[in-house]
């Protein structure tokens, strides 16, 4: 693999890239709680300030873009940076929002799913109906913690229903190429799954005897967690890796796996973007850098982005 290329320096735990037409990259903050745009030359400016913890970005059908904020954490510093922790002190709940780009103007599309107060959203992909699927991670407290589920919600804010439950730390969200399986990372356990989607908005729900009635694409071994994740146009789930820092690449069929080793025991998430969709911008939260790099394989296009 190629070296990887600093884009930018001291941001405030960055997430959920996107590579936009005009070379710039719109992320998250989630420590400064804010919606922002690298710069082609490195400078960082804030679009919105979103408060809670806005995690997961994408760009939707009418150009804006959608937010997971998981409302909070505690933070708490590890040398020169800081790390998230526990459910925030003045945590009010998840939601997602919608963010223009040319304004800053914010609305909050969704608190609720049809079952119950959003806990913590996480990770979004938008389908081609004017949809997206997104992950409920749930909060952490001293004692306990939700179990995760989930979601699939219209743009328009119509509806917004809990399709897949009894999941543990859901994070990443990504759709194959042809649009018929959906795949999501479980953070503690270091395993992506996958179900076929039969309609907008539904999988199929089989008995395959996990709790969340899911196909296991792949487990990892050792002390390793998944955080984020992007599908290349092969089909390929890459996976933001946590502890063993990096991005850990998936085949289709789940029979290879390939681990790219990043300088942040924090990689957290990535993205596809520049001329053929060839150049794999990653966020190193720890340290609080974006870093780019050329892909082995073009990256997957996306709806209402790269079409």
């Amino acid at each position: 693999m190629a070296a990887i290329t600093a884009m930018a320096h001291g941001l405030r735990f960055p997430e959920g890239p996107i590579a936009m037409p005009d070379g710039s990259i719109v992320l998250v903050e989630i420590e400064r709680q804010t919606l922002s745009r690298v710069h082609p030359n490195g400078a960082i400016s804030v679009i919105a300030a979103l408060g809670g913890g806005p995690n997961g970005a994408a760009l939707g059908p009418d150009g804006r873009c959608y937010v997971c904020n998981n409302g909070g954490f505690e933070w708490h510093r590890h040398g020169e940076t800081m790390v998230p922790g526990l459910q925030g002190a003045d945590y009010q709940g998840g939601s997602i929002q919608a963010v223009d780009l040319e304004t800053g103007a914010v609305e909050t599309l969704y608190t609720h799913s049809d079952q119950g107060r959003l806990r913590g959203p996480n990770d979004l992909v938008f389908d081609a109906h004017e949809g997206f699927w997104f992950t409920d991670f749930g909060k952490t407290r001293r004692h306990d913690m939700d179990r995760g589920c989930v979601c699939y919600a219209k743009a328009d804010g119509s509806t917004c229903r809990e399709v897949i439950r009894a999941m543990m730390t859901p994070n990443g969200v990504g759709l194959s190429p042809d649009g018929t399986r959906l795949y999501v990372a479980e953070t503690l356990p270091g395993r992506v799954w996958w179900w076929e989607i039969t309609a907008p908005g539904q999988v199929r729900i089989e008995r395959t005897g996990t709790a969340n009635r899911g196909h296991l694409l792949v487990g990892v071994p050792g002390y390793q967690e998944f955080d984020s994740l992007a599908v290349d146009s092969a089909g390929y789930v890459c996976v933001a890796t946590l502890h063993n820092g990096g991005i850990t690449m998936i085949s289709p069929d789940g029979s290879r796996v390939q681990h790219i080793p990043m300088p942040d025991s924090m990689t957290t998430n990535l993205c596809f973007g520049g001329a053929g969709l060839r150049t794999a911008y990653i966020t190193l939260s720890q340290t609080g850098c974006l870093v780019a790099m050329p892909w082995p394989r073009p990256g997957l296009a996306l709806h209402y982005l790269n079409r």
